[in-house]
């Protein structure tokens, strides 16, 4: 993994606002009016609803105006359906969101070809370097388990405790292919110890009879702090803090590797509302919109724009992480894909 990257993402992470350089201002007046002429726009996103999406909604239209009909989907979901609909000559997102489904369907055609005024702010490592996404936060995966299931003290501190037979029927993770899924967990294991160290850990894992469900990892999450299960492998540790700040008996842990990964955005390619969903980009990686992923415990993008709980970065000491760019994401997840599948399919 190229270091910038890891340097931006770090960046995103944990800084505030530094004074840089030419920020950039907002949406012109132009692409204001005519993305309210088309009066609404459609989002198809990988976020949790609830806990960010309904935010950044609501700030969207009281912002501008314009109606916002969004579809929470999978990426995998995601990719296949604009795919089809593109075949179908039948568009009907105009904005996608994802850690690799975007790269997906910008390889076969399906992006548009547009960064938003906001985005001259970033790094350039937060930006498609041929200028057809643009991230909106930054993701880190690992454990989280039920705090009255799993005492302080008694949580997995390495990966080889995962292996303790007192795990055994008591974990669950997401086994569609994502990064906040089995195969992401398989991904850092990969990237951090190799094939044959990996393939000898995930035999002696899957003695473990994890639990595999086709739910959003943040859906699990719910199992888990319902007591279903006292572990979830592999979840973006953001969600667990937005969801213990609401009460719930849950905790994620600083298990290494974590995965680190950018959900970034991007205009559908000949989408219905093209005007419009250029302004929902813009908003969403504007400082406003970054100022929401702060206040829902999300990690902004925006070199700006700081976490509000700086913790949930990886600190290279107390946790190491594996660095994952969209593209390499895309590329790799077909292998990672079929490595989960061989050892807990």
């Amino acid at each position: 993994m190229d270091r910038g990257f890891q340097s931006a993402v770090r960046l995103a992470i944990c800084v505030g606002a530094l004074g840089w350089a030419g920020a950039a201002r907002g949406a012109d007046d132009a692409l204001i009016a005519a993305a309210k002429a088309e009066k609404q726009v459609v989002w198809y996103t990988t976020q949790a609803v609830a806990d960010l999406v309904e935010p950044l909604v609501k700030g969207f239209e009281t912002r501008y105006g314009i109606k916002v009909a969004y579809s929470r989907i999978n990426a995998t979901e995601l990719v296949l359906k604009v795919t089809n609909e593109a075949k179908a000559n039948r568009q009907e997102s105009d904005v996608v969101d994802g850690t690799f489904s975007v790269a997906s369907l910008k390889r076969t055609g399906l992006i548009l070809k547009y960064l938003p005024d906001s985005a001259k702010a970033y790094p350039k490592d937060m930006i498609d370097p041929e200028g057809y996404w643009v991230a909106t936060n930054v993701y880190v995966a690992t454990p989280a388990v039920n705090n009255d299931l799993v005492p302080k003290g008694q949580e997995p501190k390495t990966l080889a405790d995962l292996l303790d037979p007192k795990w055994k029927n008591k974990i669950v993770w997401s086994i569609v292919p994502g990064s906040a899924t089995g195969a992401g967990f398989i991904a850092a294991v990969l990237k951090q110890e190799g094939e044959e160290k990996t393939r000898a850990f995930l035999r002696e894992l899957s003695k473990q009879n994890i639990a595999g469900v086709t739910f959003p990892a943040r859906t699990v999450l719910e199992q888990v702090i319902s007591g279903e299960y006292a572990m979830i492998i592999q979840n973006f540790n953001s969600q667990a803090v937005v969801a213990a700040a609401k009460g719930a008996p849950v905790r994620w842990i600083p298990l290494s590797p974590a995965s680190v990964v950018l959900t970034v955005a991007a205009v559908v390619k000949d989408s219905p509302h093209p005007n419009a969903g250029k302004l929902l980009l813009d908003f969403l990686v504007s400082t406003e919109g970054q100022a929401i992923f702060r206040d829902t415990d999300y990690v902004p993008a925006h070199p700006q724009v700081a976490a509000k709980d700086a913790s949930v970065r990886p600190d290279g000491a107390n946790m190491k992480a594996e660095y994952f760019t969209p593209e390499e994401t895309d590329a790799q997840m077909p292998k990672w894909t079929a490595l989960f599948n061989e050892f807990f399919r």
